[in-house]
């Protein structure tokens, strides 16, 4: 490697607007986050699959007609 051309490797804080911090290597000192592993719903278990809009009844509303017409 080239001398004086590569950024200084460092210890780093990772800082999530939750209070989390995590400690690791990086070209900056500080990096902070808007959401991390431990306020993210998808790994924290919150995250719900709600079908809204109702795309599943209404196909099945729709196909059940044509089905039993075809009998």
């Amino acid at each position: 490697m080239k001398d004086g051309i590569h950024p200084k490797y460092t210890d780093s804080k990772i800082i999530c607007n939750c209070g989390n911090v995590i400690e690791t290597r990086a070209t900056r000192a500080e990096i902070r986050v808007e959401i991390c592993s431990s306020c993210h719903p998808f790994f924290t278990g919150k995250q719900k699959l709600v079908d809204s809009s109702g795309r599943i009844e209404r196909f099945r509303q729709k196909y059940a007609k044509t089905a039993s017409t075809k009998k």
